[in-house]
């Protein structure tokens, strides 16, 4: 090396030199004022890093370089500039544009034996060693496993990953997020992130987005993407369909057999007895109940959302109007023919029909999907609803004027409840509106309490059907079953009783 190979004696011209030799060999030269130094210098027979400590300063290297490149730099212009060689004008002062140009250009090996170079902004390419620490328990150390010279050159095999693996451990701040996760960024820290579920209804959008699917979609299983929630409908052989119907086809065949047997013994007693005129008006009534099942169980429509409204509460105004009239002409002793009772029935059930066709006019009913109703707190048990647009509050207006005919008609059966057991149809009567209205009582906690879920409209249908059912049944039980009884398996009991003559006096 050069500045090891420089001593007292051939680098004279150094001014400073004799300093640093003082310095470096801890030694004091002839002629010199620093008496600290004790020991006298052995007349420049020292050298530099055999008789003292002397190690070099890690960046002389560079120094060197940058002074050879210079050099380069100065002797490719000056052959551009004066081919001829040695000195010439334009070399006189040297363009340093022109110098910058070629130093930029050369390419040599230097004092480290590494290539220098430079690249389009004048900087030197980055020179990395790459060191891993092998070992452990202290006595480990460092050890060259590649370098980064304009790209990464590691030796693998030479690698150590500890034991029993020679595959490396993973080195990212974050793994990757899996299906149906976000990547929530970490303050501050831009290549690290924290996964986040996109939960309930929402769908991983882009990597770093969540957002909600619409109302008629749900998630898919990852989370990817929305999908269409599957739509819920009442069919005719499910269970809470099945009952309903079972009771309803029991329900109409009965008053069939009823309305035969008073057309076919028309002109008997007991027919002509209960009011023939009201009593078919009464079984119409109880026969629109029944049929009312079927409409609330068949697939909502235009069509069916409007039969509904209309005979929803049609068929029990009618069997309640016909009661009451019954009721009131007991309680009243009114002496009307047939055609009057009829037109107080005919009026008092208008009003629900008039109401009903005034509510199709003003609002024109639809069916929807509620997705609503069926939204649960897992996307896969989520399911829309197909009902008509009449919710529980458009049920109860559709009932209540039924409901309060109803009432009305109980309060007369308790007032004629004195009217002797021979009078017409009183008691039974009565005791036909008392069971009717403990089977509505039970029905208000039933269809209201029913739990929100999907199956809530199937089961306050399931409910509201069977009420009905029952409620006509009630009258077709407690009036019609015993006449009929009387007139097919006791007709001796159903003749005109012929007044006896008076015993000679």
């Amino acid at each position: 090396m050069y500045f090891t190979s420089r001593s007292l004696e051939n680098n004279r011209r150094n001014l400073w030199f004799h300093e640093f030799w003082e310095d470096d060999f801890n030694c004091r030269l002839p002629h010199s004022d620093r008496g600290s130094l004790t020991p006298k210098c052995g007349a420049g027979r020292e050298r530099i890093g055999r008789d003292s400590p002397y190690e070099q300063e890690g960046k002389v290297q560079f120094v060197i370089d940058a002074v050879l490149a210079m050099a380069h730099g100065l002797h490719s212009l000056l052959g551009e500039a004066c081919p001829g060689g040695g000195l010439c004008a334009r070399m006189d002062p040297p363009d340093g544009r022109r110098l910058l140009a070629h130093i930029r250009r050369v390419a040599f090996n230097g004092s480290a034996g590494t290539p220098v170079t430079f690249n389009e902004n004048g900087d030197a390419p980055g020179r990395y060693d790459i060191f891993q620490f092998q070992g452990g328990n202290g006595s480990g150390t460092y050890r060259a496993v590649g370098q980064w010279v304009q790209g990464l050159r590691l030796r693998a095999e030479e690698m150590d990953w500890g034991a029993n693996t020679t595959a490396p451990p993973p080195s990212v701040c974050s793994l990757p997020c899996g299906p149906g996760e976000r990547k929530k960024p970490v303050k501050g820290v831009p290549c690290c992130w924290h996964c986040e579920l996109c939960g309930g209804y929402r769908y991983r959008a882009d990597p770093l987005t969540c957002l909600p699917c619409p109302a008629h979609l749900r998630p898919t299983p990852n989370r990817t993407a929305c999908r269409p929630t599957p739509v819920l409908r009442l069919r005719w052989g499910d269970p809470l369909a099945a009952v309903p119907l079972a009771l309803a086809t029991l329900g109409l065949t009965a008053t069939a057999v009823v309305l035969v047997t008073f057309v076919k013994h028309h002109e008997t007693p007991i027919v002509k007895a209960s009011g023939r005129e009201l009593s078919y008006v009464l079984l119409a009534g109880i026969a629109l109940v029944y049929a009312i099942t079927f409409i609330m169980v068949a697939e909502p429509g235009v069509g069916v959302c409007a039969l509904r409204r209309l005979f929803l509460g049609l068929g029990m105004s009618l069997t309640y109007a016909a009661l009451l009239t019954k009721t009131n002409r007991i309680y009243r002793i009114f002496e009307q023919g047939p055609a009057s009772q009829l037109f107080i029935t005919f009026a008092l059930s208008g009003l629900q029909l008039l109401a009903s066709a005034l509510w199709l006019l003003l609002r024109p009913p639809h069916a929807l999907v509620d997705y609503e109703m069926g939204r649960t707190a897992d996307p896969e048990d989520a399911r829309g609803v197909l009902r008509c647009d009449m919710a529980e509050g458009g049920t109860l207006a559709g009932l209540a004027y039924a409901l309060l005919l109803m009432v009305t008609c109980t309060v007369y059966a308790v007032k004629a409840r004195g009217v002797p057991e021979a009078f017409n149809e009183a008691k039974p009567i009565g005791f036909a509106m008392y069971t009717t209205c403990v089977v509505w009582v039970a029905f208000g906690p039933i269809f209201f309490g029913a739990a929100q879920s999907a199956e809530r409209v199937h089961v306050q249908t399931a409910t509201l059907t069977l009420s009905m059912s029952l409620s006509a049944s009630v009258p077709l039980g407690l009036l019609y079953a015993p006449k009929v009884y009387v007139i097919l398996l006791h007709p001796e009991r159903n003749q005109t009783r012929r007044p006896r003559p008076d015993p000679a006096p």
